[in-house]
């Protein structure tokens, strides 16, 4: 059976079942129907019980064979479940662009699912949407201050501020708006990013409540004045309105696995551009219902996990009991060099020449990171066990554990020898630290990604982003974090480079300010914020019949 055909082939329980399980109360909750629910952030006030244990599961550097994150992580929960644990599950909303267009959706796979698989994947409880107008809205006040007088004298050259739209479409990078004569605007060059991509939505997964998102907000910067003085959405008085769009979807989303394991699903910044975690808000609250709390960090441990580690941990005051590298023998024969048509066959060779790719990850956060780790082998059954017993023999000379998981073909039951000990590593001492301090200048804290995480020699800051960071010095936006942009597909800022490259050096083509998020995003290779779809779009697979059930969802 396909995704999809598992998901609608089982009857969720009610959502306040799955609520009373949490030991949500009833009045904490905002049901969107059956089952699906949005939890009131009261609770957070009114809940006392001590924080339960934090479970990062991150992955390898990602291939066109698939690892299996987002199905890992919801099969360790319901793993952790069958085997008497307390746990809630915190995911990441998926955005519409990867769901019509390449990727799918992000709701697990098999028989380790978060349900009501379509909506999730589709409009789910409409914080996309909300998200999407916040961010108009800002354009919009902004476009007006200059069309009616520009009191803040506003450099339509210097505006940094662009439209949003969560979907893939290419034709909207760059376009010229405000044509037509006078009434009708100041013609500028302007563009779309996809919503996953704006601030608006790392303001949200960040924010710890409602003053504090109105706070973040307000610092946005949309552009520069003519002498170069940055003006801010709180200069646009917009924080009210874009807080009112915006509280709502503020509060964690509440569904439920396969199995019946409590999710909290929210926010879902992209990795490669943002910092690919789901909101701080709904891991804290999962923090406060569960005894273990399973979240994930998006794309390669290099993306996602750095990130999670040292922008979320950092900001959210959190310290990661345990860390899952999610590997396949298919992912790493790719990074060996093998062909994509080949991965059925046994090759200790190719996956041999692919295995630094998991130590390096398995490397950083055990020595970078500090943190308690183990791989989980996302088994497929083309695997041979010579194989396994080599990903298993390469990873003991690092002192790290490899247990296999069969969480997509068997749910729960599949996980529950990863669940063991992930609960055996939350038990041992950690010394978490960040890869960087805050009180390095900027470029040095990008050489620190590049070099401690990357593994390469270092960077090469092109003028233009000189010019920038010189400016953000200036401005005293050097002691906050750094979101460095690049491919998902490599260590370095090169897709080509598979495996574990060395000797590369990173090009910073520009960095610049999200001062309401509280990072400097940092742009190399070809990063797209706004994609576009491929020559065959997933779009054209999904149907609906005349019942309303629908099909081709992956």
């Amino acid at each position: 059976m396909t995704d999809i055909e598992i998901a609608q082939s089982i009857t969720p329980k009610h959502i306040s079942e799955i609520a009373a399980t949490a030991g949500i109360d009833e009045k904490y909750i905002n049901y969107y129907g059956k089952y699906k629910a949005k939890i009131d952030l009261s609770i957070m006030n009114e809940n006392k019980n001590p924080d339960g244990k934090l479970i990062l599961v991150t992955a390898i550097t990602p291939t066109p064979a698939g690892e299996g994150k987002t199905t890992t992580t919801i099969g360790l929960a319901d793993g952790l479940k069958r085997i008497g644990k307390n746990v809630i599950v915190a995911l990441r909303e998926p955005s519409l662009g990867p769901v019509f267009g390449v990727k799918g959706g992000a709701a697990g796979g098999g028989y380790a699912q978060v349900v009501p698989m379509e909506d999730i994947n589709l409009h789910f409880t409409g914080d996309f949407h909300a998200i999407g107008a916040a961010n108009n809205l800002l354009a919009a006040m902004l476009d007006n201050h200059i069309h009616q007088g520009n009191a803040l004298g506003i450099d339509t050259r210097k505006i940094t501020w662009k439209r949003c739209v969560d979907m893939n479409d290419r034709q909207l990078r760059f376009v010229v708006d405000g044509l037509g004569g006078k009434a009708n605007g100041v013609p500028r060059e302007d563009g779309f990013d996809i919503t996953v991509a704006s601030e608006i939505m790392a303001v949200l997964c960040l924010s710890s409540s409602i003053s504090d998102l109105k706070e973040r907000l307000s610092k946005i910067i949309v552009g520069y004045t003519f002498d170069d003085k940055p003006v801010t959405a709180g200069d646009l008085k917009a924080q009210g309105a874009m807080t009112a769009l915006l509280k709502d979807a503020l509060q964690p989303n509440l569904v439920q696995t396969l199995e019946g394991t409590p999710a909290l699903v929210h926010g879902g910044p992209f990795a490669n551009i943002a910092h690919g975690c789901n909101s701080v808000t709904a891991t804290k609250l999962a923090l406060k219902l569960g005894d273990y709390v399973v979240t994930e960090a998006g794309f390669g441990a290099d993306l996602g996990a750095e990130k999670f580690l040292d922008i979320k941990c950092r900001f959210a005051n959190l310290k990661p009991d345990a860390v899952v590298i999610v590997a396949t023998v298919r992912a790493l024969k790719l990074h060996g060099g093998s062909l994509k048509s080949n991965l059925n066959k046994e090759n200790l060779t190719t996956l041999e020449k692919g295995i630094p790719n998991l130590l390096r990850h398995l490397s950083n956060i055990k020595n970078v990171y500090k943190l308690p780790t183990v791989v989980a082998v996302n088994r497929f059954p083309t695997d041979t066990d010579a194989e396994i017993d080599l990903v298993i023999e390469k990873c003991k000379e690092l002192g790290v554990n490899v247990v296999l998981s069969t969480v997509w073909a068997d749910g729960g039951k599949g996980g529950e020898d990863l669940a063991k000990e992930v609960v055996k590593l939350t038990e041992e001492p950690n010394n978490f630290e960040f890869c960087y301090s805050l009180d390095l200048p900027i470029d040095k804290k990008i050489e620190s990604v590049v070099q401690k995480v990357y593994g390469g020699k270092g960077i090469t800051i092109l003028p233009q982003a000189k010019k920038e960071i010189d400016r953000l010095t200036k401005l005293g936006f050097d002691k906050i974090p750094v979101c460095i942009a690049k491919t998902q597909y490599s260590f370095s800022d090169n897709p080509a480079l598979l495996g574990a490259p060395t000797d590369f050096t990173v090009t910073v083509k520009n960095v610049k300010i999200s001062a309401g998020a509280g990072f400097i995003v940092v742009l190399t290779g070809d990063i797209m914020t706004m994609p576009g779809l491929p020559k065959v779009p997933a779009a054209e697979n999904i149907d609906v019949d005349e019942n309303g059930k629908i099909t081709g969802l992956f």
